[in-house]
């Protein structure tokens, strides 16, 4: 993926000597551990808007792709573990008026010179529920979001669903969207720890809505599973990475089990006064992710990221994910969004009333801004680059003009020394126990400033 010019990065960290072994954590306590962005979304503050809405004004970075996010927070039911911005006490006027909402945003954006008539390579439509809107209301939003950005570039369109909300009528309409990858919230397949975490659907539901998405010819589906929920078992574990085998996927993504401070597990943690989670361990959790992929791999599959195990990595390509771990400009629109815009990180607000009122006010609806450093940005795309399991150290030196292995000299020492480290003549790898556990070992490449606090 070709990316603009980059600035240089800073001052390059200096060696020194790392700890002989990695700091101990198993038990799962509250927190956020999962890096999907740096710095940390602790630091973004409200005065930093200002500095995103500077570069709105200005064209985009040339040869920058563009990619459009799209949240709809709308679910039948809020699962335990559920961190996002989600509700389920709309009715269908306050989704139309949301709906409403979601093409003023995005028609105030097409006419900002930072898109200059740039069509998105990558779509997503995350939440919340996705899935959740009727058939007419799928069409009500994309007919109108194709006019303002049309989508006849886009290289995957990708669509979030939970599969008791997945009728064969509404799923027809979401292929008839242009949807290249269904990704399905599976979970689990069975009917205890879906009930007990919260989950709406059953695994009834879940094969009812597989068959008919094949059967009507989805490029690409994708199942989305937790390893570590609340009373998962050896036994429930195993049962549940065999049903997900013999489904023959085209990807699979594994998540570890966490507990973020505005989920209802840690409400009741917190209302009982414990400190550690009722779930699995992180030593478990790895080790279940780790058994998971060996499963993948009897039959195929590759590993092609900290959570993914794909059929046919030359079909497979995660273009949504590629996008965001290397700079491409990232426009995100609905309530609680996260983008990014010529290298400036932004949120929309973050509940659904302040969200409309600026909107139909006709303001955009940002909450908070960051404009990271040039080596902020450095920091970010390698550590995103890692959890795909290996960079090369040479696209890095030509991007931001410094080699890694001297610019991030000192974390990556301390990697090495811990044994999980992998690399070779323009390779910089981590071994499997390390990218199962990478998140934990991504705090090692963060500013001293930024590993204190909360990461959100």
């Amino acid at each position: 993926m070709s990316t603009a010019p980059t600035p240089t990065a800073g001052t390059p960290i200096p060696l020194t000597a790392a700890p002989p072994t990695p700091p101990a954590k198993t038990e799962t306590t509250a927190g956020n551990y999962f890096v999907s962005n740096y710095p940390p979304f602790g630091a973004w503050k409200a005065e930093d808007v200002e500095a995103y809405l500077g570069v709105l004004d200005q064209p985009p970075r040339s040869d920058v792709p563009l990619g459009l996010y799209t949240h709809i927070p709308f679910c039948r039911k809020r699962c335990h573990f559920c961190y996002f911005r989600v509700y389920t006490d709309k009715n269908a006027d306050d989704i139309r008026g949301y709906l409403d909402a979601l093409l003023s945003e995005l028609r105030r954006y097409a006419d900002k010179p930072v898109i200059g008539g740039r069509k998105p390579r990558f779509i997503y439509f995350g939440g919340g529920t996705p899935s959740y809107l009727s058939p007419d209301q799928l069409g009500f939003l994309t007919r109108g979001m194709k006019e303002l950005l049309p989508w006849d570039e886009a290289e995957e369109i990708t669509f979030e669903g939970e599969p008791g909300t997945l009728t064969d009528h509404k799923l027809r309409a979401i292929r008839e969207m242009g949807v290249t990858r269904l990704s399905l919230g599976i979970e689990h397949f069975d009917d205890h720890i879906l009930e007990i975490n919260g989950r709406a659907h059953r695994s009834r539901e879940v094969q009812r809505a597989y068959a008919y998405a094949r059967e009507i010819g989805f490029p690409q589906i994708n199942i989305d599973l937790i390893a570590g929920m609340v009373e998962e078992t050896e036994e429930k574990w195993r049962e549940a990475i065999a049903k997900a085998v013999a489904l023959q996927p085209d990807s699979v993504t594994i998540y570890q089990m966490e507990v973020p401070y505005n989920t209802t597990i840690y409400q009741t943690m917190k209302a009982e006064g414990r400190l550690v989670a009722p779930v699995a361990d992180w030593e478990t959790k790895r080790r279940w992710v780790h058994e998971a992929f060996a499963e993948f791999e009897k039959v195929g599959y590759t590993v092609t990221s900290t959570t993914t195990v794909v059929r046919d990595p030359e079909k497979v390509k995660f273009q949504y994910r590629a996008g965001l771990f290397s700079g491409a400009d990232l426009l995100s629109i609905g309530v609680a969004s996260f983008g990014h815009l010529s290298g400036v990180h932004y949120q929309n607000q973050h509940d659904f009333q302040p969200y409309l009122s600026a909107v139909n006010s006709g303001r955009l609806p940002l909450y908070r801004a960051l404009r990271p450093t040039a080596e902020e940005l450095y920091t970010r795309e390698f550590m995103l680059q890692l959890k795909l399991g290996s960079v090369r150290a040479s696209a890095f030196t030509a991007k931001f003009g410094t080699d890694p292995r001297v610019q991030f000299a000192t974390p990556l020492a301390t990697l090495r020394s811990w044994g999980f480290l992998v690399e070779s003549e323009d390779r910089i790898g981590l071994t499997r126990d390390g990218l199962l556990q990478v998140d934990r070992l991504l705090q090692e490449f963060f500013d001293p400033k930024y590993r204190k606090g909360r990461y959100a």
